[in-house]
């Protein structure tokens, strides 16, 4: 089973949808709480934090090695762009009971074992392991040995990687583990997106799967469940044009709210396997076939081909009669139309 805060996720629940801050606030924290109640608004279930700083996440050093290149941070350095991005873990807990205050989930990606202490000080119901994060295993299993549920992106993952994520979140004692699809991009290109990895992922670690999603629009996410996603995140922000680091690729509130409708749908109409027809379908039964009387036939008179035909609507006898009643003799008289029994015949 698997369980973040009041939400039960298996094979049946509907997904679990979560607004991811992360730099999204701009450096303002009256911003990071509208945020969390936009996200109320546009119908999240949850909004998660990243909790690093900047010398937690990485070194202070313009080496070139420390240099982005290939996204759309390039030609910054890494200390520099964590510097602006990160949510100062002084918000955290104002932030944590506004969320709790608008109904919300609130949880967070913690990058090191200080942020793991730090969030484990405001009682987190879950955790995330970022993409880039999926082969430090000392973090993993640091974060998976404090019991609660980890949600782990696969975005920069191998096999290999994803296999030794979950082993030791088990070794750990833990087994309260969800996989997320990802494409590593910003944004990520549609074509890259790859949602069937979502249902093996699933066959493959035995875990529940989801999506944390970098393409534009909502095309992705509905497609996802369809898959089986049981998560799906996606970067929230009040406003594009506050800027930030991640403003270009996270979704408004009436883009988040028009994505969270459409999964919703999507939900509804992937529905149950069952074989089990709705009332509306039984009620349509009422245009299919069956078998009536199709000319006058007297007492007596034997059952041909011309006697009886299969159509609209269904009120009487089932087709697969057919061959049963020809050649038989009725044992009363029938008009056009008349509905017939099994035991009319003899």
């Amino acid at each position: 089973m698997f369980k973040i805060g009041s939400y039960i996720l298996d094979k049946n629940s509907p997904s679990f949808i979560i607004a991811e801050l992360s730099a999204n606030h701009n450096g303002s924290i009256e911003t990071a709480l509208e945020t969390i109640r936009a996200a109320k608004r546009a119908g999240a279930d949850a909004i998660k934090f990243q909790t690093y700083t900047a010398d937690t996440i990485t070194l202070k050093s313009n080496k070139e090695d420390f240099k982005i290149s290939g996204t759309i941070w390039d030609g910054k350095f890494l200390h520099d762009l964590y510097q602006e991005a990160y949510t100062p873990w002084e918000w955290h807990s104002i932030l944590f009971e506004e969320a709790k205050k608008v109904g919300l989930v609130c949880f967070s990606s913690p990058f090191d074992f200080t942020a793991v202490d730090f969030l484990e000080s405001l009682d987190v119901p879950a955790y995330k392991i970022a993409s880039f994060e999926i082969t430090d295993i000392p973090l993993i299993h640091y974060t998976a040995s404090k019991g609660k549920p980890i949600i782990i992106s696969t975005g920069i993952a191998e096999y290999e990687d994803i296999e030794l994520a979950v082993e030791t979140c088990r070794k750990a004692g833990n087994d309260q583990i969800a996989l997320l699809k990802c494409t590593s991009s910003y944004p990520a290109p549609i074509e890259e997106a790859n949602m069937r990895m979502v249902q093996k992922l699933a066959d493959d670690f035995n875990v529940i799967t989801g999506l944390s999603d970098h393409t534009m629009g909502s095309i992705v996410p509905i497609v996802s469940v369809c898959f089986g996603a049981k998560i799906i995140e996606k970067h929230f922000i009040l406003d594009r044009s506050i800027g930030g680091p991640d403003a270009s690729f996270s979704m408004n509130e009436l883009e988040f709210k028009e994505m969270v409708d459409a999964v919703r749908k999507a939900e509804s109409a992937i529905g149950i396997e069952t074989y089990e027809l709705t009332e509306k379908q039984k009620a349509g039964k009422v245009f299919s076939r069956s078998l009536y009387i199709s000319k006058e036939i007297k007492k007596g008179e034997m059952i041909d081909e011309k006697s009886i035909r299969s159509v609209r609507p269904g009120l009487s006898l089932h087709p697969k009669y057919y061959s049963d009643v020809l050649g038989k003799r009725a044992k009363k008289d029938f008009t056009i139309g008349d509905r017939i029994k099994k035991e009319d015949f003899e």
